[in-house]
């Protein structure tokens, strides 16, 4: 028997195998995602995660590697996930030191870089973003955060 996998099961399956960049334990997040009003508007365009330099970074996902290198004098990585659609999904990750070239392919916890010194944040960090196409997604979407949970309705009015 052979699994084919629709774009929206793969999705999903990304969705759900998806794993922090940084740990365990979770990292905490110094700076959270604060989409800009417009393209060229200031805002954060990603994640900043509590990282030393040297901290493993771990691919979230499967997929491949399509960029490794410096961007404004900082170690960038990004990686282009399997299967979420098109445009595909892509991370990216800075400061870092990559481990990978571009083209080879990563599974979910996978080391692909290490945190490099530098960055934008006070202490040291690893910056993660989220793209699909040129548009900016918040990167926590990838992480699964747990089962929902329903709470019993009290107040219900009766007919």
């Amino acid at each position: 028997m052979t699994f084919s996998a629709t774009p929206l099961s793969a999705l999903f399956l990304t969705l759900v195998t998806a794993v922090w960049p940084v740990g365990p334990p979770r990292p905490d997040v110094l700076r959270g995602w604060e989409p800009p009003p417009g393209p060229y508007a200031a805002g954060h365009r990603g994640v900043d995660l509590a990282a030393p330099p040297g901290t493993a970074v771990l691919a979230p996902a499967a997929g491949t590697v399509t960029f490794a290198g410096p961007v404004g004098g900082h170690g960038v990585l990004t990686l282009t996930l399997t299967g979420t659609g098109l445009p595909p999904l892509r991370t990216t990750y800075g400061p870092v030191e990559p481990l990978v070239r571009p083209g080879a392919p990563v599974e979910p916890g996978d080391v692909v870089a290490r945190v490099a010194p530098g960055g934008h944040c006070p202490t040291s960090c690893l910056h993660w973003g989220l793209l699909r196409g040129d548009t900016y997604l918040n990167p926590l979407t990838l992480i699964r955060r747990g089962p929902s949970r329903l709470l019993p309705v009290t107040t219900v009015p009766r007919e």
